[in-house]
């Protein structure tokens, strides 16, 4: 996004006047943006077999999922809903990871039947699939290297305390497994959370991958997860991609000589590829000033966009109505019967009844976790294509709101 002419643009379309043309609120997506993420990725690691698996529980929107796919990506799928709508998108099942978390084995079943490839986080299910499966089906094994990469402790997920993984100190109960069940492992996997801080942490998590691959032998791939992260303020860091494909790209071609066999080197970016490229637009209902503080209350709220209010994410705020102008300070709330405060004491333009406000990195894990809270809508989703803008899922109505309910005839 950038302004042009006092107006802020997605390639070359107005964003008040999506939000004209498709009401409020409205999630907007850049699919130039995702384009360019997923290249900077496949480019810093060029030296190397790489991968990107796209991972879609950050959006799942059928039309990215097709980008993706388009693009040459896999796909990171964590429950049986996600593979199918990945195959819907025609991924070919053996571009599907499935990676799922405290699930049961009948999933895990219709998902072999699918024909994807499966990664297991747990002793038990492992043991449970290699007594059903033997050799027949190979494995990937996701193990907990024990690292915490950064970020907040919701969203970390490579630590001693997370539920993800096997632990790297489980790894002879893992060979125990595999022997006896005759198991092929085709790859290993750890997945460190979101956001990066230090890429230096991130490396020695993969000399952990790299020692505990050796133990297998006869991988196909080792996947490292994601975590990458985005900057979500004016004067934020972020990943340094290209730093750590210059160093992971030439320490994997060694491991891979050292192995004996070129593997493919595996990430699973998800809020990397789509957050900076969504936005929330929300219409400003009321401006309330408070003996302490000026609200500006939208027609929106933590149903529609709950980030804030989950793990204390932040998101910038524009008044894209007055995009410069005179700043006032608000604290910018929603609609919802509960405290939903998307950002306090935030500087933005001066705001009226009308104006609309935007929030930038809306496209991970936004409308993905939106709901029907106070038995409010979701709303709708554009993408904007080669300068063209389309609506890619429709506002929710009063239909969609009853359709799985079941009325009582005693009632």
């Amino acid at each position: 996004m950038e302004l042009k002419k006092n107006q802020c643009v997605i390639d070359g379309i107005p964003v008040v006047s999506l939000a004209e043309k498709y009401g409020s609120p409205l999630y907007i997506y850049e699919s130039a943006r995702m384009i360019r993420q997923y290249k900077q990725i496949t480019e810093a690691f060029k030296s190397t077999r790489v991968k990107i698996n796209y991972a879609c529980k950050a959006l799942t929107n059928i039309n990215v999922l097709k980008l993706f796919k388009q693009l040459g990506s896999g796909l990171d799928a964590v429950s049986i809903q996600e593979v199918i709508l990945g195959l819907k998108a025609g991924f070919e099942p053996q571009d599907i990871l499935y990676t799922p978390n405290c699930v049961s084995i009948e999933e895990i079943e219709e998902a072999v039947e699918l024909g994807v490839r499966i990664n297991i986080d747990n002793i038990a299910i492992l043991e449970e699939f290699g007594h059903k499966y033997s050799s027949k089906v190979p494995v990937c094994i996701r193990i907990n290297p024990h690292i915490m990469a950064g970020a907040h402790h919701k969203i970390s997920t490579g630590h001693i305390d997370s539920k993800f993984g096997i632990s790297i100190y489980q790894m002879p109960h893992v060979h125990r497994i595999v022997e006896t069940n005759n198991m092929k492992v085709e790859g290993i996997h750890m997945h460190s959370g979101s956001d990066i801080l230090d890429i230096e942490v991130f490396l020695r998590a993969t000399e952990i991958m790299f020692d505990t691959a050796k133990e297998f032998k006869e991988l196909e791939y080792v996947d490292l997860g994601s975590g990458f992260k985005v900057s979500y303020r004016i004067d934020d860091v972020s990943t340094d991609v290209e730093a750590l494909g210059e160093h992971l790209s030439a320490r994997f071609n060694q491991f891979c000589e050292e192995y004996g066999k070129e593997l493919i080197l595996i990430f699973e970016p998800g809020k990397y590829l789509v957050s900076q490229a969504g936005y929330f637009v929300a219409r400003v209902n009321v401006i309330k000033q408070t003996t302490s503080t000026v609200f500006a209350g939208l027609d929106t709220g933590m149903n529609h966009f709950i980030r804030p209010m989950f793990y204390d994410a932040y998101h910038e705020v524009l008044n894209i109505s007055k995009p410069t102008g005179k700043t006032r300070i608000y604290t910018v709330v929603g609609y919802i019967c509960e405290t939903d405060t998307f950002g306090w004491n935030r500087k933005i333009t001066e705001a009226a009844e009308g104006d609309y406000l935007l929030f930038k990195n809306a496209g991970a894990y936004c409308y993905a976790m939106s709901s029907n809270y106070n038995s409010r809508f979701r709303p709708s989703e554009v993408m904007v294509h080669e300068g063209k803008d389309y609506l890619i899922r429709k506002r929710e109505d009063m239909e969609d709101l009853l359709r799985n309910q079941v009325e009582m005839e005693n009632l």
